[in-house]
């Protein structure tokens, strides 16, 4: 069997966060004295939590600031995020997930983590799924953000696989982006319509059969 690489990104793939950081920036706004909707979240999605406060603070509510209130907004967000997902456990995997690994897993083929979250370890480690990854890579390990490569690039090296044999499940056009850069097999995991950049596309893992991870392993 060949030796492919496995990536995953984290949030809205493996478990659904979004909602989570969702309720943190909503709870800042609110603070701030503004409304934050679930369509201006969508802004959010794949973007580092420094270009996500930016976003909030000059587009959406329009709020004066100095760089200590920057700083102390950045560590207030982040707080009550982990507050949200301390309560994570199991349930927060999204449907069949857990059947993808497994299978990878027999099968030995190497798994890794390539997400912008920084808070990637604790959550695998929350909802049981830490055992599988072989490498994790995420908001501590990188400097640039996607849809730069390097976080799938440094996952593939982490591996010991090259590039062009790692297959990548995204479900953010920056994600795609970055995985197409790459070189990579990019698949996403919702909206065909908005990741229309992937080479192939599921609305979730229910729709993936083993079979074609089969196929993927072998071509």
């Amino acid at each position: 069997m060949n030796k492919k690489g496995f990536i995953f990104d984290l949030d809205g793939v493996i478990v659904d966060t979004a909602k989570y950081h969702y309720l943190a920036w909503k709870k800042l706004a609110n603070e701030l004295g503004f409304e934050f909707t679930k369509e201006q979240n969508e802004l959010f999605k794949g973007v580092s939590r420094k270009r996500c406060l930016e976003i909030l603070l000059h587009d959406i509510g329009k709020v004066n600031y100095t760089q200590d209130d920057f700083d102390r907004w950045m560590i207030e967000k982040n707080e009550d995020y982990l507050a949200f997902i301390s309560n994570m456990n199991d349930s927060e995997i999204l449907p069949d997930v857990p059947k993808v690994l497994n299978y990878l897993k027999e099968n030995k083929m190497p798994i890794a983590l390539g997400s912008a979250s920084k808070n990637a370890k604790p959550i695998l480690e929350k909802v049981g799924l830490l055992p599988y990854f072989d490498a994790i890579v995420d908001g501590n390990n990188v400097t640039k953000a996607k849809p730069d490569p390097e976080v799938f690039l440094l996952a593939a090296k982490q591996l010991k696989v090259d590039a062009k044999d790692c297959i990548v499940f995204e479900d953010a056009v920056a994600g795609i982006q970055a995985a197409n850069s790459a070189k990579m097999i990019s698949i996403g995991i919702g909206d065909k319509n908005v990741l229309s950049e992937a080479q192939f596309n599921f609305n979730d893992f229910t729709e993936i059969n083993i079979k074609f991870i089969e196929e993927l392993i072998k071509n």
